[in-house]
Order: structure tokens, then C-alpha cells, then sequence
């Protein structure tokens, strides 16, 4: 069809004639394939309130074998969830979108409980606003930039600051109006440079977004607390041993946060808690009590460096090297590059090898090397003798293990510097948590450690936004007393112009259906919390009486006097034992069975499989079953 804004403005009259003609003549005669009878009307009114499989399009597992090692990513595909189109870009199917619909119901539920109003921003954003905020360089070759065809520099936005503080600084807001808490749901972009492990590190991603303004510190937080008690409800209504803990704010920036984690044995970050008291953290911030430092390093090096280890590094612009000492009880895979970044944030730990950079010549260089620096970062358990000894080396014949054995850097040329304690000036431990490593917040407690995927993120960010874009609101002075934020006095001297408190609350949806199919599946299929399954309950029918399955259905789907079911009805023309397989790998999460026990005792076979259930339950009595096995899911 060919939208009239394309066809020349002349000719818009004679297409109306031609389609009026069009309609006299069908009106006249009509075509019997498009005849829209009293009978067929009143048979569309009449449709049954579940879902028929076989007018429900999945794919399946058609020609798609079971792999050995099948991932929770594999069942996915097999059962006909969604679809790769390339590396990290996915098509969700039916099913898929779906449990997509279902989560974010879940999440608009929730977010209008906090008093949310839901806006759609634009996936385009300017390169412009990032520019302003110091983020367009940070977040480096992961953000798709692209020109218009008036050479106007954009990109696709992978979280969504820029564009609505801009937007709520543009428009008349007062303070009364505050906090004001605006959320989305929309796909974001991020060009990884190795998506992996399906939906979980994709290009395109489908995200929700809550961002809230307040005019003082003390709002803000309190707004961020009512945010996370939301967070909490909405994880617990899925039933899922979520983990919250206190997290880095990374590029997205601010003074606090908090992420919410699902542990998994497919997950890319590691969550640190105690087993004695409500210690929770991610890595990146994870501390331990530390013991006293190794009683073999109070003598310094002695005549050799057999006690110690170092691990190579090199900054972003690659004009500093370094190197973070270790004892050599430990290994390279040890060391926490959070803890290095911590002090040393110019880090590029985006490299696996970062070896050929200590060369004179190193590689892929895009501009000339400065003067060269060696960071020597040192871990407390090598004693404060370490440094002095280390020195003592620089002008020995043999310095050790400063560089590399096969770098041709004139070691005399460059210059050492030393880091020992972190950023509070404590003890510096560059070495991972590991299991059994002592709270350090109880006495007694110590410390698991757990793989896990981030599912939401909560940021406090103060006025990092609002500040950089000059976003404010007029308040009366006696509002903001004592909080030591910048405020200007406006004429009358009663008010002050303050930059908006902001947070940013996210939880990836997308990233959601993929670890909770990964944390619920086993080796039968997928498995599906009641909020988000597809279907809550499958029908599998009789062959003997259309009747009698059309009886259960509408029995179990009947809205008058109690909540319908979500029900699927497996009318398809194959075997028991083939349905049952298929409904398995699919998920869900009651299967209703009109099977011989249905024929001779009109009794109904139900199972649930991840509560390990299965029995024969009359009609009367089904509905309250089912519910019984949904609450626990």
C-alpha cells in the first residue's frame, strides 16, 4: 500500500474517486470470501477465553537437537521463545513476547504504586547533550554513533540521563510537583564487542528506566528508599532468592547504589555476602577483614623475588605501565582488578594481555607516546619493608622482575611511582574475597561468594546531571537549609534556584526472562514463575469427547464469579508422551491431563513439575488445586 503523504497532492481527489467505485461496486456484489455474515459475527463475539496451540504460531523444536551441555539460552531457542538474527540481536516469538508482556505489566504495577507516570523517550539521542555530561568518550567504541543527512552527530542511547533531565529542565515544573518520578520501558543499544550468552550481553536490549527528581538531598533519599521497597516487592512477588547489594555506580555515575542480583551459575558479576549478619556487596565494592601481613615478607626481598608475583597492566592512553605486586602463594587470577581500578582508575581492564605494551614500539598506538611511568601498586601483605628494598633494586644490576623478560624499555628512562594504601588510606588488598574470608561488619561471620546476574540497578545520583545541563527548580530557601548544596538567590531573596536531586532506577527485562529461565530450568525444559509464564496452566484433552474439553476449558476459564486462568489448549492432532515433552521444554507451570483416569472417574491428572506434584482432582474441585500450586510458584 502506498500512504497518500507519498502520492502528489493533484492526485489525492481522483484516489478517492477510484476508491469510492471501488466500494459502490463491492456493496453492490459482494464477494462471498469477504462476506462478514449475522451468524459469523455472532461466532467471533462467542470466542473461547483461552488459547487454542494450534492457532498459536511457535516454531518448536523442528529439526533443533538437544545439545549435551544444553544451556537455559539453547531451551530458549528449542522451544521457540525467540530467535537469533546475528550476533546479539534477538527476535522475540509469540511466546517470548509473552513473558515480556507479562514482566512489564508486573513492573507498570509497581511503578504506579510509587506514584510513576510513564513516558516513551526516543532511542536517538544527540551527541551533543553526552558531550556535556564528560559521557560521550567515556563510554567509548560501546555507543552506536551514527550522522543524519544534515551531518548531525547522534547516537542510540543505551540509558536515557541526557534525554530526560533535558526534557524535565525544559518544561515549568515547581517545586510542588516534587518528587517527580518518570519511568519507561523501551530497547536500548550498547555495540559489545563479544555479546554473549544470549539475551543476557546482547546489542539491543529491552530496558526499564525510573528516573526521579527531587529538590533537596534529604527527599532524594528518601524518594531512593521508596524505589528499592518497590524493587523488593516487585522480585518478591516472583519469588526469586534475590540478592541486593551495595554496588559501584560506575559510567552511570552518583554517590550511591544498590543492584539486585539473581545467583547463577551463567552469571558475569560475583556477590559477596555474609552468612552471619546482612552484609551484601558487590565485588567491585566488597571488603574483608584482613589478617596481618605475611611474616615472610617483614624481611623485604632478600636475594631473590621467589616470594613474589606481579601482575602487568597498562593504562587507557597507554603511557603508564603497571605492575601490582603479590605473594607468590597466590596466582595472576587472584587479583581483583576492582581493587586496582580503585586506586588507579586510568586502568584499561579490558585487556586480556596487555604484555606488548611494554615495549618501546608498543601496538595500535593512534598517537605518540609521552614520557613513560611505571605504577607500581603494592599489596599489604608484602610489609612495609617491601618498598624500601624494591628501591634498593632500580640501581642494582639485576632489578628483578620489573619488566618483562622480553621488553626493551630503558628501565633508567623511566620513572617509578608507588601506590601501598587505598583511597582512605587503609590497607590496600588487590587479592579477590574468597570463600571463608572474615566479615567485615560482624565478628563471627564469614563470607560466601556467589556468581549472579544483575537483573536491576538503583543509583542515587545527586546533581552529577542536572548540574552538567543546567537543570534547576525554585525552592523556598528554608527547604534547603544546611544541606550544603550550590543555590542561587533568586530577586526576592525568599527563594533559591537549586539543581535537581536526581536517581536512575533500572531493571533489564530482557536480561530478566534470560537469568530466570537459567536459575528455574532443568533437564526436562524451562520453568516459569506464575507473574511472568506464558500460560498458567496447559490443557491436554481428551480424544474421546470435544465436549467434555471444551467443558474443562471454559470451566477454568469462566470470569463471572472467579480470576480466569491463563489457559492454553493443546488441540493438536499428536501423541501424549510428545505433548507432554513439548509442554515441558516450554514451561508451564500447571498441566492439566483429561487422560483415562478423566474417561472412568472423571477425575483430572494435574502435575506440576517444579513442586514435584501430580494428582487426580474432579471438577469441582480443580480450580482450587491449581490455584493452591500457582501460589507457590
Amino acid at each position: 500500500m502506498i500512504p497518500l503523504s507519498r502520492i502528489p497532492r493533484r492526485s489525492h481527489a481522483s484516489t478517492f474517486r477510484c476508491l469510492n467505485r471501488c466500494l459502490d461496486v463491492h456493496s453492490s456484489r459482494p464477494y462471498s470470501g469477504l462476506v462478514s455474515s449475522t451468524n459469523n459475527l455472532s461466532e467471533f463475539q462467542e470466542q473461547d477465553n483461552f488459547t487454542r496451540r494450534s492457532r498459536f504460531w511457535t516454531p518448536g523444536s523442528q529439526g533443533l537437537q538437544a545439545a549435551k551441555n544444553e544451556t537455559a539460552h539453547d531451551k530458549l531457542i528449542r522451544a521457540g521463545y525467540l530467535r537469533q538474527s546475528h550476533s546479539g540481536v534477538h527476535h522475540m516469538l509469540p511466546l517470548g513476547q509473552r513473558v515480556e508482556e507479562k514482566l512489564q505489566k508486573l513492573i507498570d504495577k509497581y511503578m504506579i504504586q510509587l506514584g510513576a507516570s510513564k513516558v516513551s523517550l526516543s532511542s536517538i539521542s544527540r551527541q551533543s547533550l553526552w558531550e556535556k555530561t564528560n559521557r560521550l568518550d567515556g563510554y567509548g567504541q560501546e555507543l552506536f554513533r551514527f550522522l543524519d543527512r544534515k551531518k548531525s552527530a547522534l547516537l542510540l542511547a543505551p540509558t536515557h540521563e541526557e534525554e530526560i533531565t533535558t526534557l524535565v529542565s525544559n518544561t515549568s515544573c515547581s517545586y510542588k510537583e516534587l518528587p517527580l518520578k518518570l519511568y519507561q520501558i523501551g530497547r536500548k543499544y550498547r555495540d559489545e564487542f563479544r555479546p554473549r550468552a544470549g539475551l543476557l550481553r546482547s546489542k539491543e536490549f529491552l530496558m526499564k528506566d525510573l528516573y526521579t527528581f527531587d529538590y533537596s538531598i534529604k527527599s532524594a533519599l528518601s524518594t531512593y528508599e521508596e524505589a528499592r521497597a518497590a524493587y523488593a516487592r516487585l522480585f518478591d512477588e516472583l519469588k526469586l532468592p534475590y540478592l541486593c547489594a551495595e554496588a559501584s555506580s560506575g559510567d552511570i555515575g552518583g554517590d550511591k547504589s544498590h543492584e539486585y542480583h539473581l545467583p547463577s551459575s551463567t552469571g558475569e558479576d560475583f556477590v559477596i555476602n555474609c552468612d552471619s549478619c546482612d552484609y551484601v556487596a558487590n565485588e567491585e565494592v566488597a571488603s574483608a577483614r584482613l589478617g596481618p601481613p605475611d611474616s615472610n615478607s617483614e624481611g623485604g626481598l632478600d636475594n631473590d623475588w621467589s616470594a613474589v608475583s606481579v601482575w602487568r597492566g597498562v593504562s587507557k592512553d597507554r603511557e603508564t605501565l603497571v605492575n601490582v605486586w603479590y605473594p607468590a602463594s597466590f596466582e595472576n587470577s587472584d587479583i581483583n582488578t576492582h581493587a586496582i581500578k580503585a586506586v588507579f582508575p586510568e586502568l584499561d581492564s579490558s585487556l586480556d594481555n596487555s604484555v606488548p605494551f611494554w615495549s618501546s614500539t608498543p601496538p595500535n598506538l593512534t598517537k605518540p607516546r609521552g614520557d613513560l611511568r611505571i605504577m607500581n601498586i603494592v599489596d599489604y601483605r608484602l610489609g612495609p619493608l617491601f618498598i624500601d628494598t624494591f628501591q634498593a633494586r632500580l640501581t642494582s644490576s639485576s632489578p628483578g622482575p620489573i619488566l618483562p623478560e622480553d621488553s626493551d624499555i630503558n628501565l633508567s628512562a623511566v620513572t617509578n611511582d608507588f601506590v601501598t594504601s587505598s583511597e582512605n588510606e587503609s590497607l590496600l588488598n588487590v587479592i579477590r574475597i574468597r570463600d571463608g574470608d572474615s566479615c567485615p561488619r560482624c565478628d563471627s561471620g564469614k563470607l560466601k561468594v556467589q556468581k549472579a546476574v544483575e537483573l536491576g540497578h538503583t543509583f542515587y545520583l545527586g546533581t552529577k546531571y542536572s548540574e552538567a545541563l543546567n537543570a534547576t527548580v525554585v525552592v523556598p530557601s528554608h527547604l534547603v537549609e544546611g544541606e550544603g548544596t550550590a543555590a542561587k538567590p533568586t530577586k526576592s531573596g525568599a527563594q533559591v534556584q537549586v539543581f535537581y536531586q536526581m536517581g536512575c532506577h533500572g531493571i533489564g527485562v530482557s536480561r530478566m526472562l534470560a537469568a530466570i529461565a537459567d536459575h528455574l530450568a532443568d533437564e526436562k525444559g524451562l520453568n516459569w514463575p506464575r507473574a511472568i509464564a506464558p500460560f498458567e496452566v496447559l490443557l491436554i484433552p481428551t480424544a474421546n469427547s470435544e465436549e467434555d474439553n471444551i467443558l474443562v476449558s471454559r470451566h477454568l476459564t469462566d470470569s463471572q464469579n472467579h480470576q480466569p486462568f491463563d489457559l492454553m489448549f493443546d488441540d493438536r492432532e499428536a501423541s501424549l508422551p510428545w505433548k507432554l515433552n513439548d509442554a515441558d521444554l516450554i514451561g508451564y507451570p500447571v498441566i492439566v491431563i483429561l487422560g483415562r483416569k478423566w474417561t472412568s472417574e472423571r477425575r483430572a491428572e494435574v502435575q506440576c513439575r517444579r513442586l514435584g506434584s501430580k494428582e487426580f482432582v474432579p471438577l469441582e474441585d480443580l480450580r482450587a488445586h491449581i490455584n493452591k500450586l500457582l501460589s507457590q510458584l
